[in-house]
């Protein structure tokens, strides 16, 4: 899961916003495989966050969440034959793939959320669609949605219909106060560490002290 960047950022204000975009993106993918996976009761999965500085400042430059995918932990015959599985183990794996949707739209929309916190903006449901959250770094994130789909549903108004479903489940995921407030500390950890590498365990450490830790700004 990483950001998709564009080369018309060139001056330092678009690239200091920028870096602040890929912090709360990356955080939201990462709060969502933790804290949404768990809210379904569904396994947990390991996932990092790997960090890159730039040289010259030591800020942060980009970041990724690596692996994460409940659908990658089942078997490989599943997904190839989807039709022959029992419903029982259908229905794990539309479980996982719905699940690995979802992570993978909230990156997107929390970077949506947070520009338009910092813009003044509306952060609305009305507003916002897949093809939207190309603007907010998430090409990527979306096509790799569309393939797990593809996987699963043959017909493409049908995927229309789950995808439009998953993404308003998605949505209430950022738009929930205490989900945010994971997000929001999280992005700013992402953004002050000083190392390559946020294991798993570090980030849900930065989870579980929300609930005692004074949040930070751009808490909308």
């Amino acid at each position: 899961m990483q950001r998709n960047y564009h080369s018309d950022y060139s001056n330092t204000k678009c690239i200091r916003g920028l870096i602040q975009q890929t912090a709360f993106h990356e955080a939201g993918h990462a709060a969502s495989i933790h804290l949404g996976n768990k809210q379904k009761k569904l396994p947990a999965v390991f996932f990092q966050i790997q960090i890159k500085k730039a040289s010259d400042t030591g800020s942060l430059s980009s970041a990724k969440v690596i692996d994460g995918h409940l659908i990658q932990n089942l078997p490989i015959a599943g997904l190839e034959d989807f039709q022959s599985l029992s419903k029982l183990d259908q229905l794990n794996y539309q479980s996982a793939y719905e699940a690995d949707v979802i992570n993978l739209l909230v990156g997107p929309l929390a970077e949506a959320k947070y520009v338009s916190i910092r813009d003044d903006e509306a952060f609305n449901f009305n507003l916002l669609n897949t093809h939207a959250l190309n603007y907010y770094g998430g090409s990527s994130d979306i096509k790799k949605a569309y393939t797990y789909l593809e996987y699963f549903i043959p017909s493409e108004p049908e995927r229309e219909i789950k995808m439009v479903e998953l993404f308003s489940q998605a949505f209430q995921f950022i738009d929930n106060q205490m989900n945010w407030k994971y997000i929001l500390n999280l992005a700013h950890y992402i953004l002050d560490t000083e190392k390559d590498i946020i294991s798993c365990e570090e980030a849900i450490e930065v989870f579980e002290s929300c609930s005692t830790s004074i949040t930070p700004h751009l808490s909308r």
